[in-house]
């Protein structure tokens, strides 16, 4: 066992689940003790749970069958401390004072966070405030600044994968279009990787504001060679090209105002324009339940097992990240507040742009 001066350390996991988040808590409990000695305090219920002192020693669960085990088991949501602070109506003390004192009452040398861009940048915010703090990267988007991957996301890849692949036999059977909504408000990774893996005939990103009638020109071409159905991988933040010139404040309204979310519009949009009978599916939560694939459950164990080299190391204030194939620190002060998106050099993107997939561009 190698000498650690951090002896207590606390984790949370923040934001939306995703698979591989039980896998990564159990790696860094185990290789933490096994190797440092160190203990681990479980905090329920993200920042909420971090402010109100609602904590749990970690060694009081079995962390062996957790590798494989979908969700979160220390719960989760999405409460920001820095954001619009108030006073706590019981105790008086601010976000930032009551995570004072659940360090205090704990005992904690450090924090460990598990999550997305919110969490990570919240994470941040506490560095920078003097926790010792970790980051970790969570999410089925793959959107986090300054890694090549996020955990979570291969396995929402299969499985929105799988759910392209079923609904093609209804739109092959039927002879229509079927609009498949991806998660992914602002960055299309999931639904690049799941489009192509997919073959679907057009995917929609929110990185490449689309034009009906391309996309029509696209479909009519192909139905009269003889193709009667088409696959169409929607980013649930797909956005056409009039959006694409409104201001944020513009953008927001108007898409508040949408009576359903934009796979339902870009159907109705595409059977207006090419005659074709089309529907709508949502894959929605599925893409990110269950339980993870083994590539999640390997790159989490790998990224928790890195995480308590870097509690040893007091490698604080960084992201434990992917780069190249290897794991990397990344500040957290790159991570905050940035998303990252798809380019036009993304090899991916090329890819399916020299299969002939369709972008409506």
């Amino acid at each position: 066992m190698k000498a650690s001066t951090i002896k207590t350390v606390g984790i949370l996991t923040s934001g939306g689940d995703a698979p591989g988040l039980n896998a990564a808590i159990r790696a860094l409990c185990i290789s933490g003790k096994n190797n440092y000695g160190m203990k681990f305090i479980g905090i329920r219920n993200g920042y909420r749970g971090l402010i109100d002192n609602d904590t749990f020693k970690m060694d009081t669960i079995d962390l062996e069958p957790l590798i494989s085990q979908g969700g979160t088991i220390l719960g989760t949501s999405r409460v920001k401390p820095f954001k619009n602070p108030v006073p706590d109506p019981k105790t008086g003390l601010l976000p930032v004072e009551g995570i004072k004192e659940t360090f205090k009452k704990n005992k904690l040398d450090a924090l460990v966070c598990l999550g997305g861009n919110g969490t990570n940048t919240t994470a941040s915010l506490l560095s920078e405030a003097g926790f010792n703090v970790i980051g970790m990267p969570k999410t089925i988007d793959n959107d986090i600044v300054g890694t090549d991957e996020t955990f979570g996301f291969h396995t929402a890849i299969d499985v929105a994968t799988k759910g392209i692949e079923a609904i093609r036999t209804t739109a092959k059977s039927h002879s229509r279009a079927m609009v498949v909504e991806i998660m992914g408000h602002k960055v299309g990774w999931l639904g690049l990787y799941a489009g192509l893996a997919g073959r679907a005939d057009v995917i929609l990103l929110p990185e490449i504001p689309y034009d009906i009638k391309k996309i029509a020109k696209y479909m009519k071409a192909k139905k009269a060679k003889g193709q009667n159905y088409f696959i169409i991988a929607c980013s649930e933040g797909a956005i056409d090209l009039n959006e694409a010139a409104l201001s944020k404040k513009e953008f927001k309204k108007a898409r508040e105002a949408m009576p359903q979310s934009v796979g339902f519009r870009v159907a109705k949009e595409i059977e207006a324009a090419t005659g074709i009978e089309t529907r709508t599916s949502v894959l929605g939560y599925l893409q990110r339940g269950g339980d993870p694939a083994p590539y999640d459950m390997i790159l989490a164990t790998k990224l928790g097992n890195a995480a308590a080299d870097f509690l040893a190391e007091k490698r604080f204030g960084n992201l434990v990240a992917v780069k190249n194939g290897g794991i990397v620190a990344t500040p957290l002060s790159v991570v905050a507040g940035k998303v990252k998106e798809i380019t036009e050099d993304e090899p991916v993107l090329k890819t399916a742009r020299d299969l002939g997939i369709c972008f409506g561009d």
